[in-house]
């Protein structure tokens, strides 16, 4: 194929769309003179709680930390199991590790998610959460492994990193779960830069999740400084220091009011992208399910190299070579050394995600993506099928 002939201009796997909104929102809260946790994040929560039809939100600086978080809440800790997908990002598993607790991995179904039957199978005395994650945006099998936790008395913390906005049925992901956690990471549906939600309808795990947030101070720690404040506080648990920003929190307010617009337009995206690839079998389109709503934070497509002379690794360079930015999610759990060398997984231990692993490339899906962009992207991607069909 004659990339070159293709080529544009650089197309990067993502970039943030933020407006004079979004500036404005930022300089209002630097000239406030309050740029920590404060009335911004407040807001902030109470608009995402709306959003997601939750009772409770808690802004924070990370998903990471609101996994963490969520987490603590339910009692997770030393001696305890938690159950979650291989095919995910660090920090799912990580913070298990951190609270002293042993994730036990499951593998995944060929649309990415984890398998709730198998997740079902490793359910054992001592498994005390699961952790589904909503991978590229696509919501989890939730009726069915809801109905399995409330049977065998195991808490739901939802890893929606990707899901904003994304539905299950008729409702929001962000209260079906005992939490849920949200990202806001700079590639994500909206936008703090960095930052984080934990979101819930228990009040007392939101209580928890507030309390820890900041350093386990008995009291919302903000209001020390307000007009609502007082100077004495105690401390009753050994908290961290997890807070977002009112700077942040002024960003993700005017993120949130695009966040359906923003939505619209990934679709949109994804859209082309499945017409572009209808002809071609030897890529195979995201699966979405007619009951749900995919916020599509990825586009992942999936190679069928048995049908191509050209491995994955060397259909990246060659759409790198075309100008077009490229990433792969994920380098499944169970392959990193981590895992190997403390919990003694092998790559076949989880094959059908080891075999995804080998065939997955996420394409670009953003708001700066133009109509041209992507017949681009997708007309490359078509070229090179053509050029190494075998």
């Amino acid at each position: 194929m004659a990339v070159e002939a293709l080529r544009q201009h650089t197309i990067p796997f993502f970039a943030p769309l933020l407006g004079d909104e979004e500036i404005d929102s930022v300089v209002e809260t630097l000239r406030s003179g309050w740029l920590t946790t404060g009335p911004k994040a407040k807001r902030f929560e109470q608009l995402f709680a709306e959003a997601v039809a939750a009772e409770h939100a808690i802004a924070v600086n990370s998903c990471t930390s609101a996994l963490h978080l969520a987490l603590e809440a339910v009692g997770v800790g030393p001696g305890d199991e938690v159950l979650l997908p291989t095919l995910t990002f660090a920090s799912t598993g990580e913070i298990v590790m951190h609270l002293g607790a042993t994730p036990v991995l499951v593998d995944c179904g060929s649309d990415f998610l984890m398998d709730v039957g198998e997740m079902e199978a490793k359910i054992t005395p001592r498994t005390k959460a699961v952790v589904p994650v909503h991978y590229g945006g696509h919501p989890c099998d939730m009726e069915r492994l809801l109905r399995i936790a409330g049977e065998r008395g195991l808490r739901v913390i939802e890893d929606a990193a990707h899901a904003l906005p994304a539905r299950y049925g008729d409702r929001p992901i962000g209260g079906l779960g005992d939490i849920t956690c949200f990202s806001f990471y700079a590639n994500k549906t909206i936008t703090t830069g960095e930052g984080g939600m934990v979101t819930t309808n228990d009040a007392e795990l939101a209580d928890r999740v507030r309390l820890m947030s900041m350093h386990g101070i008995s009291k919302d720690a903000w209001k020390r400084f307000s007009a609502e404040g007082a100077w004495y506080y105690e401390i009753t648990a050994p908290g961290y220091k997890f807070n977002m920003t009112d700077i942040a929190a002024a960003i993700g307010i005017q993120q949130l009011a695009k966040s359906d617009r923003f939505w619209e337009r990934r679709a949109e995206i994804a859209s082309r992208y499945d017409a572009a690839f209808a002809p071609t079998p030897e890529v195979v389109t995201p699966p979405t399910e007619l009951h749900v709503q995919n916020a599509w934070h990825l586009y992942v497509i999936r190679l069928q190299t048995e049908l191509l002379t050209i491995s994955r690794n060397e259909f990246i360079t060659q759409l790198n070579d075309a100008g077009i930015g490229t990433s792969v999610h994920y380098l499944p759990l169970h392959m990193h050394p981590l895992y190997r060398d403390r919990f003694g997984y092998a790559n076949s231990d989880l094959p059908r995600a080891a075999d995804l692993f080998d065939r997955i490339i996420s394409i670009p899906i953003h708001l700066k993506l133009t109509d041209d962009d992507v017949e681009f992207i997708a007309a490359t991607v078509n070229g090179l099928v053509d050029e190494y069909r075998r």
